[in-house]
């Protein structure tokens, strides 16, 4: 059996769930993404539980807003870090799958390349503040980023070309 902690947990789960499911629901773009932000409300009350257990509705929404609102601000960071991709790469006809090319090259990029060009476009970090997430000097933030820039435009027309002959055919 549980402990009371467990228990109580799981009491306010069962009531509150439902409700702040709909609350995440209504304000998203799908269910999936609805249930990973309410889980993570629940998520949120169990880690600060110890602080004294607030089960008000009133602060599970204030959570599941924050989250929302967290879970928004990164959509739109992924789309920008699309966009200025994009713009880096060489230029091509426009499609509207260019956002699936984006993605599937930056999915085919190593992590190191993935994580380096994410730091430099999404997170807009400079590239002294690169080499200190990266734990090295500025000179070799400065290679790697070059070669991830350079992987990416690689797989970049390779990527478009597979996906306008898939088009055309």
């Amino acid at each position: 059996m549980g402990s009371e902690r467990e228990l109580a947990f799981i009491a306010v789960h069962r009531e509150s769930y439902p409700r702040v499911y709909r609350f995440v629901r209504r304000r998203v773009e799908s269910a999936e993404v609805a249930e990973e932000l309410a889980a993570d409300v629940f998520r949120v009350v169990w880690q600060k539980w110890d602080d004294g257990p607030r089960t008000d509705s009133a602060w599970l929404f204030t959570v599941a807003r924050n989250l929302i609102g967290n879970a928004y601000r990164s959509r739109d960071r992924l789309l920008a870090l699309q966009e200025k991709l994009r713009s880096a790469a060489e230029p091509r006809s426009g499609t509207e799958s260019e956002d699936l090319v984006v993605q599937d090259v930056m999915a085919a990029l190593r992590e190191n390349e993935r994580d380096i060009l994410q730091l430099a476009y999404w997170d807009e970090l400079s590239m002294a503040e690169i080499a200190g997430v990266l734990g090295c000097s500025e000179s070799a933030a400065r290679v790697r980023l070059h070669r991830a820039r350079a992987a990416f435009r690689k797989r970049m027309p390779a990527a478009a070309g597979s996906i306008t002959q898939k088009m055309e055919a």
